[in-house]
């Protein structure tokens, strides 16, 4: 994981899960909805592009894998600006898999900036705490959806 500048978010956490089933985690869509987004168009592959949807916010949102290293690393286009990357990076450790999330690409103002930054920790944040929960002890605590719930302004 190898960044230019400053402009990047970083959540990282360990799983205390096989790495082969923390990477299956994000791969298929039948795990990931139990912890992320709710609907998924398919696996993800490299050089295809897949849209995720979270149907509590009515948000689709489309990646593109452009590498996939079994057991090691995910990079994902975020979006439609090249630029704009998701990188995860899976070690393996005596008590399971340590996983860290790096998004980088962020433009804008520095007000922009750091409000990009903060989000995408805070959300990655959440992925990675729901993902824990749901392979450690089969709970699904519904991070992301419970972070915007309706009635709020």
């Amino acid at each position: 994981m190898a960044t230019t500048s400053n402009n990047y978010a970083e959540a990282a956490m360990l799983i205390r899960k096989p790495v082969a089933e923390v990477f299956q985690a994000f791969i298929d869509p039948t795990v990931t909805t139990k912890f992320w987004f709710t609907k998924s168009s398919g696996k993800l592959e490299v050089d295809k592009t897949i849209e995720w949807t979270w149907e509590m916010y009515n948000h689709t949102f489309q990646v593109t894998a452009k590498e996939i290293i079994a057991n090691e690393k995910i990079l994902l286009q975020w979006g439609d600006d090249s630029e704009s990357q998701v990188e995860w990076h899976f070690k393996t450790l005596e008590e399971g898999a340590f996983i860290t999330i790096q998004s980088t690409g962020f433009k804008g103002s520095t007000d922009e900036l750091i409000s990009q930054i903060r989000d995408a920790t805070g959300g990655f944040t959440w992925v990675l705490a729901g993902l824990k929960a749901y392979l450690e002890h089969n709970i699904q605590l519904n991070l992301v959806a419970d972070r915007y719930p309706s009635g709020l302004s």
